[in-house]
């Protein structure tokens, strides 16, 4: 800010969160003047988007706890929820201010208010998959780094405008998975790229399965959420706690995740990650499938959750490798001409030969890099300008998976893919109308615009 004072900026700061800021005093890096590099010793002050099971357990403790970060505000649309969160904050840094006390985080409900504030560099979006990229657009927009949750986009367009818009802008991306530093799964997709096992032929995922739900009945809003607000570009709907999250909960899965108004299901959710290492192993992260073709069920029709059950799904590149995505416990096997190797999400990976799972690289092998966790990742990007390693782009090309998938499905024959249009082959109105966008309810259609 050219004309910040520590008074005005405590002004507009308590104004802001409705308290006195009472810890020491941490300007952005945009207010010391730097609009582009983070020097070192500077912390870089977040704004966290949502503030829910995800956030409260996982994305909040996990950035508090990094030295070079400063939680500056909280915002959700639930008001019990964003001030549990801003409670969690302010006592984090109590214990280590050294009055024993503070106030200085901040609790917005609107997201747009949030974005506004000059003294944020960064945001952690962690709200239900469709406000993903709408907040992640006007986040952008509004200047400021973003780590996003996954999975990152509920449709193609939307996705491939949001990465081209992150890098129009030059601001740094991270689609918020942590497999990539998880040493299981980065060993293997390291031997892989280093031919371990041969050509790679084939890579199977595999995901849990989700849960249908018959549809409640309405429900009252709770007076602490702005249902408007949760509800965002999403189509008008009755109440149910089933269709939000449960009240006064910080820890019980949402229903929402399992709804397709608002998520994907399993396919994306789970699979998010996990073809994620897929495609890293394979090379492809930045490129598409030219065929799709599936199988899968869904809950009986007028269910409230009701994402596909259970599906198998063959995405073949033009290099003739098929990544098979399935329901089953989570994996990842990856097989080629001279081996294989799978890893599960918990357990022992098994290999073809014992020596592929004691294998390192050695003199000129590639070194994939391994970050000790994803916001570690985020945060050396936000202070070096560079890339993430599942930037937006990375993070559109693995979610567009679970777009195909599902369109083949729904089919019932395989889809001709064109990956570097992103779009149907040829003239095939069947599958262009299933992969069309939903239009946003007219009062959130221009958010990020």
């Amino acid at each position: 800010m050219n004309s910040l004072t520590r008074r005005s900026f405590l002004k507009t700061s308590a104004g802001l969160a409705g308290t006195a800021l009472a810890a020491p005093l941490i300007f952005s890096r945009r207010a010391l003047g730097a609009d582009t590099v983070v020097k070192p010793g500077n912390r870089i002050t977040m704004g966290f988007i949502g503030t829910g099971r995800q956030c409260l357990n996982a994305n909040l403790p996990a950035l508090l706890n990094e030295d070079d970060v400063q939680v500056v505000a909280v915002c959700d649309a639930d008001a019990w929820r964003m001030n549990f969160a801003r409670e969690k904050v302010d006592a984090f840094y109590a214990e280590r201010a050294p009055g024993g006390t503070y106030r200085g985080c901040a609790a917005i409900r609107d997201f747009r208010e949030l974005l506004a504030r000059r003294d944020i560099d960064a945001v952690m979006i962690s709200t239900p998959d469709h406000w993903h990229v709408p907040m992640a657009l006007a986040a952008v927009r509004a200047g400021k780094d973003v780590c996003c949750e996954k999975p990152l986009t509920r449709n193609v367009a939307e996705g491939r405008r949001l990465a081209d818009l992150a890098a129009k802008e030059k601001r740094v991306f991270r689609t918020d998975s942590e497999f990539r530093s998880l040493g299981r799964f980065h060993h293997a997709a390291q031997l892989v790229r280093n031919g371990r096992i041969g050509q790679l032929t084939r890579v199977i995922t595999a995901t849990p399965k989700d849960t249908a739900l018959a549809m409640p009945a309405p429900m009252p809003v709770p007076p602490e959420l702005d249902y408007d607000m949760w509800l965002g570009p999403a189509p008008e709907a009755p109440y149910t706690e089933k269709r939000v999250h449960p009240r006064h909960h910080t820890t019980a899965r949402p229903g929402w995740i399992t709804i397709r108004e608002y998520a994907d299901g399993m396919i994306a959710n789970w699979g998010a990650h996990l073809n994620d290492i897929a495609l890293w192993g394979a090379d492809l992260e930045r490129t598409g499938p030219v065929t799709i073709a599936g199988t899968g069920t869904y809950p009986p029709a007028g269910n409230l959750w009701d994402v596909i059950l259970d599906f198998s799904i063959d995405f073949t590149y033009a290099s003739g490798l098929v990544l098979t995505c399935k329901t089953d416990s989570p994996y990842v096997r990856f097989e080629g001409t001279e081996g294989w190797i799978q890893v599960p999400f918990t357990g022992r990976s098994e290999a073809s030969h014992p020596d592929l799972l004691k294998w390192k690289p050695g003199p000129g092998d590639l070194v994939l890099p391994l970050k000790p966790s994803e916001k570690r990742d985020f945060l050396d990007a936000v202070h070096s300008r560079g890339n993430t390693l599942c930037d937006a782009e990375v993070g559109h090309r693995v979610t567009c998976l679970a777009h195909l998938g599902l369109t083949a499905v729904a089919l019932g024959r395989p889809l001709k893919w064109d990956p570097m249009k992103e779009e149907p082959v040829g003239n095939d109105s069947e599958a262009r109308a299933l992969l069309k966008a939903k239009p946003a309810r007219a009062k959130w259609a221009k958010i990020g615009v």
